[in-house]
Order: structure tokens, then sequence, then C-alpha cells
């Protein structure tokens, strides 16, 4: 299991390597007790082949694996299990950030695809980005492969946008200062978020409920109530006064929204853990 994780760190390199690197401190120190790994990735293995396929050469798929995998399985999933509704939309915010509809327990879209790149901006990662801009880059600009990479994983995001820092708070602070850039970074943000909602709205074909979950997700209330206003046309209202002084695991939905907004807690460790559980009882 370890030589595939490894194998596959290419597509996750922020998240394959740190793993890797506790799974071998974690046998060092405990040899005798059994080690699991839980994938981010599972919960959308039931995303149909329109929803995971890319419209490239069919070979890339077949013999190259090439396809949309999913990410942020484990929050979404208990996020789904806190607000158990027929089509809910997740908006897993933080350093990474995805956004998930779920039809009755199950994701049939995401916004991360092959690798955690792709999607909605996030903290220092790019998003999606039209390919021709990265070829553009490679053969017009002299950019090697090692430099793109790094750029995409660590210089983009909030943190390219703004110039300064790709934590929301800060921005937040800055843009009430009148930081022109930041006020940039925090409308590209959540202009895209927004649109990445309504188009998991049109795959469940309608919405009854929007979570926000994760540290952004959670604590900020200025993008929860953003982001809202921008899907009011879904028949979504927030109650601003709860949204400003909720804690977590909270409706904050106005009493006459057709469309329930909740904040929930990420615990991805209680879905991990239940899944460890799960296996080693079965081994018994």
């Amino acid at each position: 299991m370890k030589d595939a994780i490894r194998e596959l760190s290419s597509l996750a390199p922020l998240h394959n390597e740190p793993a890797l690197e506790a799974i071998e401190s974690a046998q060092r120190a405990l040899p005798d007790v059994p080690h699991v790994a839980v994938f981010d990735t599972a919960f959308h293995a039931t995303l149909a082949a329109e929803a995971a396929v890319y419209a490239v050469p069919r070979h890339w798929t077949e013999n190259w694996s090439v396809r949309r995998y999913g990410f942020h399985g484990l929050s979404v999933q208990w996020a789904a299990e806190r607000v158990p509704v027929p089509r809910l939309v997740v908006c897993h915010l933080g350093g990474g950030c995805s956004i998930t509809a779920v039809r009755d327990g199950r994701s049939v879209e995401t916004t991360m695809g092959f690798s955690p790149l792709e999607g909605v901006p996030m903290t220092t990662r790019s998003g999606s980005i039209d390919p021709g801009a990265l070829l553009y880059l490679l053969r017009e600009r002299g950019l090697s492969v090692a430099d793109l990479d790094h750029a995409l994983e660590h210089e983009s995001g909030l943190k390219g946008l703004s110039g300064r820092s790709g934590d929301v708070r800060e921005l937040e602070q800055a843009e009430a200062s009148g930081d022109e850039r930041a006020r940039l970074a925090l409308g590209v943000y959540v202009h895209r978020i927004a649109a990445a909602v309504a188009a998991s709205a049109a795959a469940l074909g309608g919405l009854d409920a929007l979570v926000f979950t994760a540290g952004v997700g959670e604590h900020s209330a200025a993008i929860r109530e953003r982001v809202c206003t921008r899907l009011a046309f879904l028949g979504l209202a927030l109650d601003s006064a709860a949204n400003a002084f909720a804690d977590a695991d909270a409706d904050v939905a106005a009493p006459g929204s057709a469309v329930r907004v909740h904040i929930v807690r990420a615990r991805e460790e209680l879905v991990i853990a239940r899944a460890v559980r799960t296996l080693l009882a079965d081994g018994d």
C-alpha cells in the first residue's frame, strides 16, 4: 500500500508525501499494531462516467488512468451525514477548497479532479486554469515543469491574486483597509465558489441544502454571506444575524428560505476512525 501511495504522490504532492512520512513514523513507533490508510477519494467512487471522464484521447483514460477522482471525500461524507437531504451541496473551504454535489448521500459531481489542483481557487493553489495558458508558459516563457508545478501549488490561489497572503482573515482585513488586490482576490474566490455551487445544483436538478465546512467555511461569516447573496436566485436566503454569530453545526438560513444553509464542523477524523474500526472488525 505504501508503494501505491508513493507512486501516486505526483497527483497530490502536498498530501501523499507527508502522509507517507506519518505512516512510516507511526510504524516505527508502534510496530505491533495494525496501520490503516483511509482515502479521501473513496467517497467519490459513485461519480458517473459523465462526471468522471475527461474529454481527452481515450487511451489516456484507459491506459494511464487520467480521469476525475475528487478529494475531500471524508469531509463531504461527514457533512452529508449531518445534513441528510436528497440534494445537498457541500462547500469544503479551507487551505484546499472543493464543492461537491451529493444526491441521497452519494457524490455525483465535485470540483477537484485528477489532482487537488482542479476546481475553485484555494489558499495557494490555482484551481482550474485553461491548459492553453500552461502550454504557453512552457513553450513561450521558458518555465520548466518544476517551475510550473511550484507556482500552481504554492504561489497561486488567494496568495497569487493578492500578492501578499492566502489567509482569508488577513485578506478581509486588508480589503477593509482599501487594498484593491485583496478585494480582487476575495472577489474571484467568491465568484468561483458561487458558480461551482450553481453548477452543482444543476447536476442535482435543484438544491435542498448548502453546507459550509472546514476552516474558512466554518469561520468566515463574510465569505458565507457573499456566496449566499450570489445564490439568491436559487431561493436561498441567509439569516444575517444567525450567520454573523453562528458557531459550528448551525442552520443559518432565514426562516422562509427554500434552501437551508448549514455550518458543519469538519470531523474527518471520526469518519477515519469508523472506517478503521469496520476494517479491523471485518478482519477478525
